[in-house]
């Protein structure tokens, strides 16, 4: 590896997350305006304010995979211009857009990754949703554009290899999920704390244990792209990356509706956070995979 490729290696940096989509306002040609917008997905441990974002308007005429893959080739070099490393991964929050997403990722050699763990990205469009698009000439009051997925899939049975020997319900104090990048984590997806939330509130979550697959199990978790858990009837359900959703378990009926009640309060009072841990057994140490997850909007 040359000393270039190393030092770029070394300075590579946290996941962009990306939304290229038309916006509610009408430009003065009577087409939708479509904008790109890219932010890096924040540090847990940077309280320094919302990070890398960049924006770029696109005319409703030159909506593709030249102009995106333009537009972020200049955002990669605007990133350097500031000192910031290049991304990892690209995060693409809209299955409806993967495809010319993927275009333009590949002609620059970036790893594109479907996935509506876009966390940073959502509030960034609820922000503007709130507070420029309605102020703009041509704006159309309205919801956003719809959520990536509006229909739900049929939850698939975890495969019997990574089912483990058995799992239970846990909460943590948001304190102390605060420190989680300090912790010993096979796999991990973190998440800044939510503004406004006490260090004694319970985030709810759930913990898997296998004592002998907990590792393998972590890896193929993190694969998935983790984003919420959901209890629907009597089934346990982990949505992810863009439209899965994967049944981790069926609830005793007698314990299901007051599972899904005592699991939703508490989600809400934890302003919509949660988490999942793997673990090789209850007290061992180490963690073997830990994700912080939250809601998303429904659009």
């Amino acid at each position: 590896m040359s000393p270039e490729a190393a030092e770029t290696a070394v300075r590579s940096g946290a996941d962009w997350e990306l939304d290229y989509y038309s916006r509610p306002i009408l430009e003065e040609d009577g087409k939708k305006r479509w904008e790109l917008l890219l932010c890096a997905t924040p540090d847990p441990r940077d309280e320094g304010g919302a990070g890398f974002r960049w924006l770029r308007a696109c005319p409703a005429t030159s909506v593709n995979s030249v102009w995106l893959r333009q537009a972020i080739e200049d955002a990669l070099a605007d990133a350097a211009e500031q000192g910031l490393p290049a991304p990892r991964r690209l995060r693409c929050w809209r299955g409806s857009m993967r495809t010319m997403v993927q275009r333009a990722a590949e002609g620059l050699g970036l790893e594109l990754v479907p996935s509506r763990r876009c966390y940073a990205l959502v509030e960034w469009l609820q922000e503007r949703e709130a507070s420029v698009y309605p102020a703009e000439p041509g704006f159309m009051a309205g919801p956003l554009a719809p959520p990536p997925q509006p229909i739900r899939p049929v939850p698939v049975p975890l495969p019997e290899a990574l089912r483990g020997d058995r799992w239970d319900w846990a909460t943590l104090p948001a304190g102390v999920l605060a420190d989680a990048f300090d912790w010993e984590i096979g796999f991990a997806a973190l998440l800044p704390p939510r503004p406004g939330i006490g260090a004694d509130t319970p985030v709810p979550g759930i913990r898997l244990f296998s004592r002998t697959r907990a590792l393998a199990i972590a890896g193929w978790l993190a694969g998935l792209e983790p984003v919420r858990l959901e209890i629907e009837a009597d089934q346990l359900i982990l949505e992810a990356g863009l439209e899965d959703r994967w049944l981790l378990a069926t609830l005793p009926p007698e314990e299901a509706a007051a599972a899904a009640a005592a699991f939703g309060a508490a989600r809400r009072d934890a302003a919509s956070m949660q988490f999942i841990a793997v673990q090789s057994a209850a007290d061992a140490e180490r963690l073997d995979g830990f994700w912080l997850l939250r809601d998303l909007p429904d659009g």
